[in-house]
């Protein structure tokens, strides 16, 4: 008999043949993490359909469009493969792996996902009201199309899970409802309870893109009426019991899965590329499971499921952000009244294991990392020197293969105690120096990416002059255009170069809008303006800045390799009008550039220093070296 099933899920990935991603796990070619997050993922129709995923981490977001429900031919579940999306296109695509769409779990898989309405003796001792408190998020995305940037893409609806957290507030995952339509009033985040047949309205409060959570509030007191919100419980212990409950495919009703607590250490969040504390678990995590809660046998909520990984060597990898991280977030909301971030220390570091490595840097002791690069924006700048070895964070010391004491017996990355930290803390760091021991204080604050991996505000800035459009370089736009239409060189930039100052962009002529005034032109794509009539661009808001006050006959715009263009003013301004209308463009520029701009201070910009090594620890092929 055939039923039919809309799709839901959520799911990050990585494309299997695309990603070099090295992590502290003991089989050194993981390289195809997939976020298992909450979408319902049927595929909006886009003029992405065809491009290939870019070479770097991408996360399927939870998107199941209701307009294209799949028809399954026949009862049985199918061989898991995954539907995956564009990180920002969302062009429907198929694993490498498989080529076929995604499909439910297999049959054979170990802890197999049940539903709670048969079954319900077997959720042990997980109570009614527990299960009560997860409740089903569906969520309209409009996202911005960062190739044409004065519009957007077009929208899809997706599903995934949230939990009550008490004070009329939920939690789910960032990617669940990013890019939701509630910024023009539509509202079009609702939750439902196990249950229910009524969807409510809710308010996204807060979106924490590196740690990929999002805190939503409902103000309708019907759907509050006999809710218990969850207790958080601490963080467990290896082979601890957990169970996941949420809402994933496979059926409409809530749905539970179980397994024991597999490993907990630092691992990379594939929605915000970070890389923060998670517990690694072998219950099964499923597409529409991302944001639901993970369990311990007191009934306590011990993390958030968000992200799998999968791989031909590998099964039953599902990865949970665990209390600490979820604290963090909700105290950094509370403090602030908005999510401002992890904070970072902004070095990269090497691990000092051979001895006559340590003894040609005077250190005596076996701890210690070495400092090989440090952020030009960050405050470390101010006190730390490459050369420089990291022996103490906070009066802990740092081992030599960049680990710390963690729990009674075990140890991990350092990282762990910097994101332990909040945005403006202050921590003693004990360094040696050529030999010399000494103590500096650093303040922590969150990283700025020269090419970020989120755009903050929605939609990304554009300017239009005379059919030339140009736009900061995003990793959504590089996923969008894909990587060989960027260009080696740009993509080298954009993976190897630090910002040197904060509001530092890499401006970019996406494309050139054909007419009259721009001919010979036309063909230009995705290359970076320097400068413009002699003066170093800073950002988009700098180049606005720029052209508005030029008063020369010539507008001059100098690229790589010192190719020009050339365009007089007063015929140029004459034909933008045009332009616009021609393509039916509703400004010639974003919002964000009708501010006054302010430059707060007069730096002296100087071409973008390409460094030797990758700003991301996602870039990383070699376990010797690591941001933190």
């Amino acid at each position: 008999m055939a039923i039919a099933v809309t799709s839901s899920c959520c799911f990050g990935l990585i494309n299997s043949t695309a990603v070099k991603l090295r992590l502290s796990a003991a089989v050194n070619h993981c390289q195809r993490r997939r976020l298992a997050t909450s979408a319902s993922a049927a595929a909006s129709s886009n003029a992405n359909n065809n491009k290939n995923l870019p070479q770097r981490k991408r996360v399927l977001k939870n998107e199941s469009l209701s307009s294209n429900n799949t028809q399954i031919e026949n009862s049985k579940v199918q061989k898991e493969s995954v539907s995956q999306k564009k990180y920002a296109g969302r062009s429907k695509e198929t694993d490498s792996s498989s080529g076929k769409p995604f499909g439910a779990q297999r049959k054979d898989r170990k802890d197999s996902q049940f539903d709670l309405s048969d079954q319900q003796d077997e959720a042990g001792n997980i109570q009614e009201a527990v299960l009560n408190a997860v409740v089903k998020v569906y969520c309209t995305h409009s996202a911005p199309d960062y190739s044409l940037p004065w519009q957007k893409q077009r929208q899809f609806t997706s599903t995934g899970s949230a939990f009550m957290i008490g004070d009329g507030k939920l939690l789910t995952n960032a990617h669940c409802v990013e890019h939701d339509t509630q910024a023009s009033n539509s509202n079009w985040v609702k939750v439902k309870r196990r249950g229910d047949d009524t969807k409510y309205v809710a308010k996204v409060l807060a979106r924490g893109a590196d740690c990929d959570i999002a805190l939503l509030s409902v103000e309708s007191k019907g759907f509050w009426e006999g809710a218990e919100p969850l207790e958080f419980g601490r963080l467990p212990r290896l082979q601890d019991a957990v169970v996941v409950v949420g809402y994933p495919l496979g059926g409409d009703t809530i749905s539970v899965t179980k397994g024991v607590v597999s490993r907990i250490e630092v691992t990379s969040y594939a929605h915000g590329s970070s890389d923060l504390l998670g517990i690694q678990i072998d219950a099964a995590i499923n597409p529409g499971n991302s944001g639901g809660p993970a369990f311990n046998d007191q009934g306590e909520c011990i993390g958030v499921a968000f992200q799998v990984y999968r791989s031909d060597d590998a099964e039953n990898i599902g990865y949970v952000i665990p209390t600490t991280v979820v604290s963090h977030f909700l105290e950094d909301y509370e403090r602030n009244r908005k999510y401002t971030g992890f904070p970072c220390l902004g070095v990269l570091l090497q691990r000092l294991e051979n001895p006559a490595l340590r003894d040609c840097l005077k250190v005596e002791s076996n701890k210690g990392v070495l400092v090989r690069r440090v952020e030009p924006t960050s405050d470390a700048s101010k006190v730390l020197k490459e050369g420089d070895v990291i022996v103490s964070f906070d009066e802990v010391a740092v081992g030599c293969e960049g680990t710390v004491p963690f729990r009674s017996s075990e140890r991990i990355a350092f990282r762990y105690l910097i994101s332990q930290k909040f945005a403006g803390d202050i921590s003693e760091i004990g360094i040696v120096r050529a030999g010399t021991f000494m103590k500096v204080q650093v303040a922590l604050r969150p990283r700025f990416h020269l090419v970020p991996f989120h755009i903050d505000c929605g939609q990304p800035s554009y300017l239009i002059i005379a059919g030339l459009v140009f736009t900061p370089l995003s990793e959504p736009l590089i996923s969008e255009e894909c990587e060989e239409s960027i260009g080696l060189k740009l993509l080298t930039k954009a993976r190897y170069s630090l910002a040197r100052f904060e509001g530092e962009q890499i401006v970019i002529l996406s494309q050139v809008l054909a007419n009259e005034v721009n001919i010979g032109y036309e063909d230009m794509g995705n290359q970076q303006v320097l400068k413009f009539n002699g003066t170093q661009v800073k950002n988009i808001h700098h180049l606005a800045h720029l052209v508005d006050s030029c008063r020369d006959k010539y507008l001059v715009f100098e690229f790589e390799d010192n190719y020009l263009v050339v365009l007089e003013r007063e015929t140029a301004s004459a034909a933008s009008s045009h332009v616009l209308k021609d393509y039916g463009i509703p400004s010639e520029r974003s919002s964000d550039l009708l501010e006054p701009y302010l430059d707060s201070a007069d730096i002296q910009v100087v071409e973008t220093e390409i460094g030797e090594s990758p700003v991301s620890n996602v870039e990383i092929g070699s376990e010797g070296i690591l941001w933190a």
